[in-house]
Parts: C-alpha cells; structure tokens; sequence
C-alpha cells in the first residue's frame, strides 16, 4: 500500500544534472517563484517541491543525503537544505549584487561530491 504525501501542485522550476530538456535526472534542485516580493509565504510550497524532489531521486536510485531549494523573486534569494525529514532555512536573504554566490549555492548540488553521491 502506498502512502500519499499529499504532495500536489505544480512545479515552478527544476535544475537537473542532465543536459537533455525531455529527461529529468538526479540530483534535482527545486526552484520557486515567490509572489508579491514576499519570499517568506512561498518556502512551505519550495519545502513541498523538495521532499517531491527527494522521493523522485530515490525512486531514480539515488538516494542523495541532501536536497536544495530555493524560493526568488529574481532579485531576491533565500535557500533552503533538506537532509532525512529535516529542513534547514537560510535566514539570509541573498540579492542580485551577489550573483557569484547565488550561482555557486546553486551548483553545490551538482559538484563534485553531489555527483559521487549520485552514482554510487
């Protein structure tokens, strides 16, 4: 018997370690687009997309310790890491003047280590 998450919604966006547009592959980062420039009601939906997220790797085989969101409203970022059932916030909100880090937090997922996780 399987046990719903009552998971539901649609995806806003979705990074993949495969190149190919037609196929999603693990790792995956969920990104979601806040309303309003108010990132703080969106994390709950980027929490939801996350734990989707860590199901559909597992299903792939691979079941990778961490999971990596994120909710912007282009301008602004906040990320968020989920590891087992736990969720972590970064409390810091990230602007666009720091776009290095932003694409650096973005890429943690497919370095080097992801990428061991990922085939082992």
């Amino acid at each position: 018997m399987r046990r719903s998450l009552g998971l539901n919604g649609f995806c806003h966006f979705l990074l993949s370690a495969e190149s190919d547009r037609l196929q999603v592959k693990a790792p995956v980062v969920a990104l979601v687009e806040a309303k309003n420039e108010n990132l703080r009601p969106s994390l709950p939906q980027c929490i939801a997309e996350m734990l989707a997220a860590q199901r559909f790797n597992a299903q792939q085989g691979n079941d990778i310790e961490t999971i990596y969101g994120a909710v912007t409203i282009g301008t602004i970022w906040q990320f968020l890491k989920l590891e087992k059932n736990r969720v972590s916030v970064d409390l810091r909100e990230y602007y666009l003047p720091d776009i290095e880090l932003i694409l650096g937090v973005l890429a943690l997922p497919f370095g080097q280590d992801s990428a061991r996780h990922a085939t082992t």
